[in-house]
């Protein structure tokens, strides 16, 4: 019988999840969101050198904005012999801005992907800075995988799109819920969705979360679209692999300057590619773990009483679909934070 290496490492990866959202948690609404950035990290760089694994960060944090989180190619884990090799993709806080001005939705969060020796990651890295995406439930998904000659796509206008979803889910145009990132590079979907009377949620931060909403029945939302986050759409396929939902991704270059580099760096017959998310997070053996810091339409934040500070995660695998929420209570009196920069535990 084969080792299960992501059913074992499961609970570490979440410990990971849960230290650095619990060490940025003393920085929210403090307007100081790169300390935030360091303190998760410092935390999650710390918990992976207790890990038994052979890890590298293959998509990491900074790619926008220099933060002081995990950057591509860093050695995570032990790397002991024999040890489970994985390559990571990690955004330490999705939602950096809400946590410093205090609002909801943030996250810390992990994928994984499991790799045999010689065979490519399962997280596809992305080298623009951003991407075009649209999201949908699994109504939706199911369908389009049933006729793919649906005009389902991030070509088509996005009041067609909105259109299809009413007629998929068998709604009124004015009863779809869709949700966006408020930024002005998203003002013509934003304008489309107020045009046709549908109901529109902007969120101001956390691309993760928003993308993952529509497979979430509890959430009321019914697509996701607009440009975010290149690292945060590969985070969000892996997500929507597990919950079963849909995501379409593109490249969007945001000057000429990038659309040139990424022709140079050869990706130039790619920048007109629809990506699904079976071609971000491609194979099966992949893992999805997150931790609340702020509520959010996925998950709970953070919560203390006393001297006990209460958490609640999620560990999905896309192997078996499976989703479990763990909640975990921690005496802070007790608790220990492994970091990285002393070497030593949080106390």
């Amino acid at each position: 019988m084969t080792n299960d290496y992501e059913r074992t490492v499961g609970l570490d990866f979440i410990r990971a999840t849960e230290g650095g959202a619990i060490s940025c948690f003393t920085w929210v609404g403090r307007g100081e969101k790169e300390l935030a950035d360091a303190a998760a990290s410092d935390a999650i760089r710390g918990t992976f050198d207790r890990m038994n694994i052979s890890g590298e960060v293959v998509i990491g944090e900074g790619i926008k904005d220099n933060a002081p989180g995990l950057f591509k190619g860093e050695k995570v884990g032990t790397w002991a012999e024999g040890s489970p090799r994985f390559d990571i993709a990690l955004d330490p806080i999705d939602g950096t801005t809400n946590l410093s001005k205090g609002l909801p939705n943030a996250i810390c969060c992990i994928a994984a992907s499991l790799c045999a020796e010689g065979e490519e990651s399962g997280l596809l890295d992305i080298p623009s800075f951003y991407m075009d995406k649209l999201s949908y439930g699994e109504i939706i998904r199911d369908a389009f995988v049933a006729d793919p000659s649906l005009p389902l796509s991030l070509d088509s206008e996005p009041a067609e799109t909105i259109k299809l979803a009413a007629k998929l889910l068998s709604k009124d145009v004015t009863d779809v819920v869709v949700t966006a990132m408020d930024r002005p590079r998203n003002a013509n979907i934003i304008e489309t969705v107020r045009s046709l009377g549908a109901n529109l949620r902007l969120v101001s931060d956390g691309d993760i979360t928003a993308a993952l909403a529509p497979a979430l029945p509890q959430s009321g939302i019914d697509l996701y679209m607009g440009i975010g986050g290149s690292p945060e759409g590969v985070l969000s396929a892996v997500g929507m692999r597990c919950l079963g939902g849909g995501l379409q991704a593109k490249m969007w270059p945001r000057d000429e300057e990038e659309k040139t580099s990424l022709i140079t760096e050869g990706w130039g017959d790619q920048l007109d590619r629809i990506y699904l998310s079976k071609d971000l997070a491609r194979g099966e053996d992949l893992l999805f773990i997150m931790t609340g810091i702020l509520e959010s339409p996925f998950i709970q934040g953070i919560t203390i009483h006393g001297r006990t500070a209460t958490t609640h995660s999620v560990l999905m695998r896309v192997r078996n679909r499976t989703v479990r929420f763990v909640t975990g209570h921690h005496n802070l009196d007790y608790k220990e934070i492994p970091l990285r920069s002393q070497n030593q535990s949080l106390q």
